[in-house]
């Protein structure tokens, strides 16, 4: 699983004209699967994201986690984190887990992340055409790969 967190003072998932997530304070994450995945990749991205001190504390210092200051998440699908760039200029997108493996663990990124936040996360729609606006706060932005855990 690879995840974008970007820090954010509002996102929003517009799909059809219509909002079908949005936040202030917190992170929007980029969510992308690969058929390798495990439950267990899950569990540690989910603790990560939840655990990821980027944000202010009262000295100004990247010290404080999300459930310390009462932030939200904006989750996103996004199967394009797994595209192969190395040949030519279209990417290939053969590692992104296919919908029958992806959904399933994407829904329980959401479980896991509500669950861990105490509060619901706010989605998109997988699979759908998604208009996402974000005001990027830092900017503070952080790629974690579950295949790098070690």
């Amino acid at each position: 699983m690879r995840a974008v967190l970007q820090r954010v003072t509002q996102a929003s998932c517009t799909v059809d004209g219509e909002v079908t997530g949005a936040i202030e304070n917190g992170f929007l994450v980029l969510l992308g699967i690969e058929d390798a995945d495990t439950l267990a990749d899950l569990d540690w991205l989910a603790q990560k994201i939840i655990g990821m001190r980027v944000f202010g504390d009262e000295n100004g210092l990247m010290n404080k986690a999300l459930a310390d200051m009462g932030g939200d998440i904006l989750l996103i699908s996004q199967f394009t984190l797994f595209a192969a760039t190395k040949k030519g200029n279209r990417p290939g997108f053969t590692r992104a887990a296919r919908p029958d493996v992806a959904i399933p663990l994407y829904e329980k990124m959401i479980e896991k992340l509500s669950s861990l936040l105490g509060k619901k996360v706010k989605t998109g729609i997988f699979g759908a055409d998604m208009k996402i606006a974000l005001l990027n706060d830092g900017p503070v932005t952080i790629l974690i790969d579950t295949k790098n855990k070690e």
